[in-house]
């Protein structure tokens, strides 16, 4: 295991962008926002549930708190590189997220064969007692996606990720079984996640504002939970974007 690890608390929104609305907004950034250590990359994260998916059906009753499993890796990974397992939890309406640096094949024998943590630390102590706690936690699906991550100039903590050719599937659950699975946004949309310690900068707030653009409820494991059961995208319904609205969160 890796020795970077990391704690993090911070307000999370999330907004569902036509193509219009995305080159506008990327205009209103320059200048303001730089691309971030990972910059456009491809992210791959496998949700670990139940399973009854008793973790994703409780996120979507839309309960105070609430909290994830994920491993997380950006590009092409094969067995002696970096991932991220990730113990994200909202409470209140902020989110704080747990993160340490594994191997893949670190992680692959600590999640998904259970074994103890090659590097054992207070971040893999409070996972196990999470997979202690739920019992039978094993991976459930693995949604990818086409990411340009961004992080403002002048703003300190500022982060903003544009997503686009989002792929959730339940088969083949690891990282190195590429990219590929079905689609969970129109061609052509981008889900828009605003990450900052406190209140947006005053000239972002416009900027959404000028555009319409308007906070939305949406998970993309709980979206594609909800095309398992269901059979169509949430996200087809474009009411939902109005204010206030959700999309299965």
């Amino acid at each position: 295991m890796g020795d970077y690890q990391g704690v993090f608390e911070r307000y999370e929104k999330k907004y569902l962008l036509t193509p219009g609305q995305y080159r506008a907004l990327r205009r209103e950034m320059e200048g303001r926002t730089e691309p971030d250590q990972y910059g456009r990359s491809t992210v791959c994260s496998v949700y670990f549930d139940t399973p009854s998916y008793r973790l994703i059906r409780r996120s979507l009753e839309k309960p105070s708190y609430k909290e994830k499993l994920r491993l997380r890796c950006y590009g092409e990974v094969s067995g002696g590189d970096p991932v991220f397992v990730e113990l994200k939890k909202k409470c209140g309406g902020i989110v704080y997220k747990r993160r340490v640096q594994m191997t893949l094949d670190e992680a692959e024998a600590y999640l998904y064969r259970g074994q103890p943590a090659a590097d054992p630390s207070q971040i893999t102590r409070e996972i196990d007692w999470f997979c202690h706690f739920y019992g039978e936690i094993a991976p459930r699906m693995l949604i990818t996606c086409e990411r340009v991550a961004l992080c403002g100039v002048r703003d300190e903590g500022l982060r903003v990720t544009f997503d686009r050719d989002i792929r959730w599937r339940e088969e083949a659950l690891s990282l190195r079984e590429g990219v590929w699975g079905d689609p969970l946004l129109r061609p052509g949309e981008r889900l828009m996640e605003i990450k900052a310690p406190g209140a947006l900068p005053l000239w972002l707030a416009d900027a959404l504002s000028g555009q319409g653009v308007f906070p939305i409820s949406f998970s993309k494991y709980g979206s594609a939970y909800c095309q398992k059961v269901g059979g169509s995208a949430p996200a087809d319904d474009r009411d939902l974007k109005e204010k206030g609205a959700s999309i299965c969160a």
